[in-house]
């Protein structure tokens, strides 16, 4: 039985990375002879997968930022095409990645009509709300969605789709305890002194316009209480040097995770972590579920802002997936110009010295962890994924 998997970015390939373990497990248990064929990164080859492309790099948020992505995901398309066409799958797993996965998903259906397509972690078009132009164009190839969300389920069998709700993958990787000195023993922090997660990329745009306000706002809370230690891990190894080289510029003292350790490390990272400043995303749900206060933002170019706002009339109620989860703001958000170092800083030092204002967080975060779903989700998913392919008679 061969299978292709599809994703992009660096959290595409976390993701990728855990399904493939489970269907290990799964077709192991069903003595099926399994391959799979995957577009995503080294963690996703790395847990079994044949790489037919890296596609871990290739992300971004916004039109002017994804204009140097057309041609390389254009050729990787052809390329992709071709091996397929001499190896064809007998079942597709798209994960996130909603452009090309999307493309690729229409290109799968008409030259494959009979292999069924499942959707996991499926895009956003629930949370933003922005038209369902692409829901509806997802729904022309896609056999069934499986959601790591109880609204996002409903949005999409509302709309006619077969989906199974498996709960978040999340769920399957956060340790069920942390002892918070055992972790800073183990990173070598010092006994005293709060330590600041700074949690800025995982795409080169966000490493441009997200860190500079990051290291001038760690900057200042760092001179405010100079035992403050400062971390960031890096999302992919061409960023660690930008990242340390931003934090000596702004006379930081700071360590940069080098990103061939920062998943091993990140357990002992979030365990020990006080406060956590950074981009929205799957990561806003990890540090919940570790319960590390945090504030939330993000920011795109100046041309990206200007056509949300004035051609796309874009707008959210919430950024992170925790406010979006629970429909409030519990964490701190700041979008576009909003995200500065001063507003920050202002937003950091309440949940860095205020108990009582880190309680209410931690209290919402518990209620987040009731909204989740129960362990056992990429099992859950495998299963579901290879009872959707017909096994020879």
């Amino acid at each position: 039985m061969r299978l292709l998997i599809s994703t992009g970015e660096v959290s595409g390939d976390l993701q990728g990375s855990l399904l493939i373990q489970a269907l290990w497990r799964v077709a192991k248990r069903r003595g099926l002879d399994l391959e799979v064929l995957a577009l995503g990164g080294e963690r996703m080859q790395s847990a079994g997968a044949e790489l037919l492309a890296d596609t871990s790099p290739m992300g971004a948020i916004g039109l002017w930022e994804a204009l140097p992505l057309v041609v390389p995901t254009i050729r990787l398309q052809a390329r992709v095409d071709r091996v397929l066409k001499e190896r064809p799958p007998d079942g597709v797993v798209l994960i996130d990645y909603m452009g090309a996965n999307v493309r690729l998903g229409h290109s799968l259906r008409g030259r494959l009509p009979d292999v069924p397509i499942t959707y996991y972690i499926a895009p956003q078009e629930w949370a933003w709300r922005i038209g369902e132009g692409g829901t509806k164009s997802l729904l022309q190839f896609t056999d069934r969605i499986l959601a790591i969300f109880p609204e996002e389920a409903e949005f999409y069998s509302g709309r006619g789709a077969e989906v199974t709700w498996v709960g978040h993958p999340l769920l399957d990787m956060v340790p069920v305890s942390s002892d918070r000195q055992a972790a800073r023993r183990a990173l070598g922090l010092p006994s005293e002194g709060a330590l600041l997660l700074l949690m800025p990329a995982s795409r080169p745009q966000e490493l441009r316009y997200l860190m500079p306000e990051l290291v001038q706002a760690a900057a200042t809370l760092q001179a405010r209480d100079p035992s403050l230690n400062v971390i960031v891990p890096a999302g992919l190894e061409r960023f660690e040097e930008p990242l340390q080289h931003a934090l000596d510029q702004a006379g930081v003292r700071g360590t940069v995770i080098p990103a061939d350790q920062a998943d091993a490390m990140k357990p002992n990272l979030f365990a020990a972590a006080d406060l956590a400043l950074g981009k929205s995303g799957t990561v806003n749900l990890e540090l919940a579920l570790q319960g590390v206060p945090q504030v939330v933002g993000y920011r795109v170019s100046r041309v990206t802002a200007w056509v949300a706002r004035r051609i796309l009339r874009f707008h959210v109620d919430h950024i992170s997936p925790v406010n979006l989860l629970l429909k409030e703001r519990l964490v701190p958000e700041l979008l576009q110009e909003d995200f500065n170092a001063e507003q920050l800083v202002a937003l950091a030092i309440p949940l860095l010295e205020n108990q009582s204002v880190r309680q209410r967080v931690l209290d919402g975060y518990q209620r987040l962890r009731d909204t989740l779903g129960e362990p056992g989700v990429t099992d859950r998913a495998a299963e579901a994924i290879l009872d959707q392919i017909k096994q020879p008679s």
